[in-house]
């Protein structure tokens, strides 16, 4: 405790005790002198000064008490500094469940990089530091402004923490605030060429893991800058927009540019986050000799009101938004690779339904007659996304599918785009036989891939039904380039047979014949 706080303490606890010694003996006398003429009044003085004593005792006790837990918590807050514990837990479970997931991942590189992302967000929730990232184009002077805020800011500045293609970052520490800063110089977006667009993408990534934002610009924002800024704003990144260079500026015209900036970025950032400096001032535009001190109060000012009202609540709010994201990607590459495990299953799959059917043609396509080959495809669909089914169950979405299909007029247009597409390719004599068993591997994908938009959302088709989800991928699956590369691919697997299987025919036959022959000779 201060020392004047304590003297002040001993100095009052003394004038009460002074006081109420003085009270207790006044009342004491007072109570000798009316004993002898009311002695029921004097007991009920006496009762007074014993209560008036009990009061005070417990008055200080409880004071004392509570003084020491309030000093005995804030030390506790000093010492360590602990994420709002809600969203702590949150984001421990989250990345709880993505380790869960990454064991299915089966690409062994992505799997080690989620891993290595988990480790990194659980440091970051144990060390609890603020990573502050500075971000926006090259020109708008950046560096310039992190020089600044080092040189400026109080309290003690860590050395460089290494230099990457992303700059350079720094540990600071802030007064009034427990929480180590990080502070991080990025590569300027809007950059031309190959290597610029690499250094925007590694600067937009480190604005993704920023628990704040400072987003520097140098006039009024130009659209390029506006889209950037406004989709951080919509993940959750809490920004602070600088306007730099403001000593190129007239007062009256930097007020105004002040004023348009807070009128286009209203609605995500507050008005007071809008802040003016001049990171490195220019001594030749004012006529000074000599180099001027930078003007980048304003932002300390601001930096410093917001860490240490919101410090908590932005590094929990990062690491929940850095652990919602990593359960996103490790979602994102489970699903991907179980649409590629469930699309070898379909162009299997469709390519057996189309040997069926070009063996044993019926008199018009019915999907009736593969239900068996689809119903084991719809099964195999359902296992690789975590759903057992067994055979019945999958008969019933086959033969439901089917006759969606079928009153939709999608097997009568299939029919229609696949014999004009073979007419094309083959000759005259196998089109009649290619046609029903092409068709029927086309529409055994189409409805295979309506199957793995069914298990992809919890075996649900969506506000529209089935009829919306199968429409979709016959629109999909009629384009013209993939229905040219679709008829070859048939070509190969049932036409080339069925031509084989023809020529076999024609050969046996003409022996047959010239075997006959032999014998009448």
């Amino acid at each position: 405790m201060p020392l004047p706080r304590l003297l002040t303490l001993i100095i009052g606890l003394s004038l009460i005790l002074g006081l109420m010694l003085w009270l207790i003996d006044s009342l004491h006398r007072l109570y000798i002198q009316i004993s002898f003429t009311a002695p029921l009044l004097a007991n009920f003085l006496l009762l007074f000064i014993i209560a008036l004593l009990g009061v005070l005792i417990f008055a200080f006790i409880y004071y004392t008490g509570l003084f020491g837990r309030i000093q005995k918590g804030s030390t506790q807050r000093r010492l360590s500094p602990k994420v709002p514990q809600v969203k702590a837990e949150a984001a421990s479970e989250t990345l709880k469940a993505v380790r869960q997931q990454v064991k299915q991942i089966q690409d062994e590189v992505a799997r080690q990089e989620l891993l290595s992302r988990s480790r990194e967000i659980e440091a970051i929730l144990a060390r609890g530091e603020l990573q502050v990232v500075v971000f926006g184009t090259g020109s708008a002077g950046k560096t310039s402004l992190v020089n600044a805020l080092i040189g400026r800011m109080v309290g003690k500045v860590g050395a460089s923490m290494g230099t990457t293609a992303a700059g350079e970052t720094y540990s600071l520490k802030l007064k009034g605030l427990n929480r180590q800063i990080l502070i991080t110089d990025t590569p300027g977006i809007l950059e031309v060429g190959v290597v610029g667009t690499e250094r925007e993408q590694l600067a937009r990534q480190l604005a993704t893991e920023a628990d704040l934002l400072l987003f520097v610009v140098d006039n009024d924002i130009r659209k390029s800058e506006y889209e950037p800024l406004r989709r951080l704003a919509e993940i959750g990144k809490r920004s602070i927009l600088v306007l730099n260079k403001s000593d190129l500026y007239n007062d009256e015209d930097k007020e105004i540019i002040l004023a348009r900036l807070r009128q286009r970025v209203r609605g995500f950032i507050a008005a007071m986050d809008v802040v003016a400096i001049a990171a490195n001032p220019d001594s030749r535009l004012l006529e000074e000799v000599g180099d001027l001190e930078p003007d980048v109060m304003p932002l300390i000012r601001r930096l410093a009101a917001v860490l240490r009202a919101e410090g908590e609540d932005l590094v929990a709010d990062n690491i929940l938004l850095q652990s919602q994201r990593l359960g996103e990607a490790a979602r994102r590459l489970i699903d991907n690779q179980r649409r590629r495990q469930a699309e070898k299953v379909v162009e299997r799959f469709q390519w057996i339904g189309a040997g069926v059917i070009a063996v044993t043609p019926l008199p018009v396509i019915d999907l009736l007659a593969t239900a068996a080959v689809n119903a084991q495809m719809v099964v195999e669909i359902g296992r690789i996304y975590g759903c057992e089914l067994n055979m019945e169950r999958g008969r019933e979405l086959a033969l439901s599918l089917g006759k969606t299909l079928a009153s939709l007029g999608i097997v009568k247009g299939a029919i229609e785009l696949i014999s004009t597409a073979l007419q094309l390719n083959v000759a005259t004599y196998l089109v009649g036989k290619a046609i029903q068993g092409v068709t029927a591997a086309y529409l055994t994908r189409i409805a295979g891939k309506s199957f793995i938009e069914y298990f992809r959302h919890d075996q649900d088709w969506g506000d529209g039904g089935m009829t919306e989800v199968v429409q979709r991928q016959f629109q999909l699956n009629r384009r013209d380039e993939f229905i040219k590369a679709f008829v070859t691919d048939a070509i190969a697997r049932v036409v080339k047979p069925l031509k084989d299987k023809e020529e076999v025919n024609e050969e046996e036959e003409a022996d047959g014949v010239k075997e006959y022959q032999n014998k009448d000779n």
